[in-house]
């Protein structure tokens, strides 16, 4: 046993953080933040498409004032998290597996804008939020 320590090289390793030290936002920030706005927009966008036509496809009115809040808040929740509010990390996927369900459910509808959009939160959160969720509120 004694010599079975000779064969390992023990090098102290250096302590590496991956947080952010500095709460200011990044390109990739930035441009995760972009990506994730343009694809709620385009599903507020297929949304509107949907309701121009409600009556030729007979989705009733109760539908869209559930669908368009909803789009309203992930909107809202994008800008909570720009401004480093928990709360918005929270609310946004939740509101968005909403859409894509009530989507699927009601419409027989597979929405790709909400399922990128999912692909791209969680992208977003690996790379953008987590190194700067201590600044988070």
């Amino acid at each position: 046993m004694k010599n079975l320590h000779k064969f390992f090289i023990f090098v102290p390793m250096e302590e590496y953080s991956y947080f952010d030290e500095d709460p200011k936002k990044g390109w990739g920030f930035i441009l995760a933040f972009a990506s994730l706005m343009l694809f709620t927009l385009m599903g507020l966008g297929i949304d509107g498409d949907e309701y121009l036509q409600h009556e030729y496809l007979n989705i009733p009115r109760w539908y869209f004032f559930i669908i368009f809040s909803i789009d309203f808040l992930m909107a809202v929740s994008l800008v909570l998290m720009f401004f480093y509010k928990k709360i918005g990390i929270f609310i946004f996927p939740a509101l968005l597996v909403l859409h894509f369900f009530m989507h699927n459910y009601y419409l027989s509808t597979f929405l790709y804008t909400d399922v990128t959009n999912l692909f791209l939160f969680t992208g977003f959160g690996m790379l953008a939020i987590i190194p700067k969720w201590k600044f988070f509120k």
